[in-house]
């Protein structure tokens, strides 16, 4: 029963990473966003079926892993083992065995992968983990844009980062009416750090595991320093929950750029119980061509803007992964 986060960056994944790897039964390391990276590259690799070409897709994983910043501790890939493991070849068997590994030497039962962009490969891997168990993980869209918007990866103007938060939330909540209700499981942001004990206690009945209390002092685990040593975008994980960090765009967004976010996004906030603020149903406004283009000039300059202030050696990240 593999485990998988979805949703999107900026919500709280390394959080809820680190406190599910508190718990014996299952392997949390620190995801190489094995099928993310991978999976435009599959056409590189030609016919898997041929013996050559799937022993490079393994190594190929295998090396993504062990370069990864924050290191799977005690995990050791045998190639051909791993080979072996895989039900099919294809990138998703691959991505599976190296966490299987994972979990036996972690002495665990299962993994959980927290690399969120595997909500653009749900059909590939319900195709391969029949009876894979998923947590839903979302907070409120506007926070999302505030903390992306001071973020060293990401977009930077509340127009695109509504329209990529409003496209994944989409796809996750189409996804949610398709699976069996015991395997999707729904938190907020805002649940996960007001609520804190009830919300561990409630997934760790959906994933069908014991709670334990030292999920709530996730940040003075070993894997916890490990993660905020390999970057700045993981520092707050060796943090205790900041309880007061939603709502957040209250004071630090401009109207205008709420209303933007609204407009855009209005039908995802309203989905996941956000109340609107300045557009409200029926009163989004519309942009057209010349408007876009100008948010995508001051995307640009913003992002620039950041870019010229970030210390390589400091702030290096995996591609689509952020802080919580």
């Amino acid at each position: 029963m593999p485990i998988f986060m979805i949703g999107t960056q900026r919500s709280g994944s390394n959080l809820l990473r680190v406190m599910l790897n508190e718990l014996p039964e299952i392997a949390g390391p620190h995801p190489p966003h094995i099928v993310q990276r991978v999976m435009p590259l599959m056409p590189r690799y030609g016919d898997l079926g041929q013996n050559k070409a799937f022993s490079l897709l393994v190594d190929d994983v295998c090396r993504l892993v062990e370069l990864n910043p924050v290191p799977w501790e005690g995990v050791t890939f045998d190639r051909e083992n791993v080979a072996a493991r895989c039900r099919k070849r294809n990138l998703v068997a691959v991505f599976g065995a190296v966490y299987d590994v994972a979990a036996e030497a972690w002495g665990a039962k299962t993994w959980c992968c927290k690399s969120l962009a595997n909500i653009h490969y749900l059909p590939e891997i319900e195709d391969y983990f029949t009876d894979a168990k998923y947590i839903y993980l979302y907070r409120d869209g506007r926070d999302v844009a505030v903390s992306f918007s001071k973020a060293q990866i990401g977009e930077k103007h509340f127009y695109h980062i509504a329209k990529v938060w409003d496209e994944i939330q989409q796809l996750a909540l189409n996804f949610r009416r398709k699976i069996p209700a015991k395997r999707f499981f729904n938190v907020s942001y805002e649940e996960l750090t007001t609520q804190t004990e009830n919300t561990v206690q409630a997934l760790c009945r959906f994933l069908g595991v014991d709670y334990k209390p030292s999920m709530l002092e996730f940040h003075n685990s070993a894997e916890a320093k490990r993660t905020a040593s390999a970057s700045i975008l993981w520092g707050n994980v060796t943090s205790p929950v900041m309880k007061q960090n939603s709502r957040k765009f209250l004071k630090e967004a401009l109207e205008s750029d709420i209303r933007i976010f609204e407009s855009i996004a209005g039908n995802s906030l309203d989905s996941l119980g956000y109340e609107r603020l300045f557009a409200k149903k029926g009163e989004e406004l519309s942009f057209g061509p010349d408007d876009i283009r100008r948010f995508d000039m001051e995307n640009d300059k913003l992002k620039d803007q950041v870019h010229e202030h970030v210390d390589p050696g400091k702030a290096a990240a995996p591609v689509g992964d952020g802080r919580r």
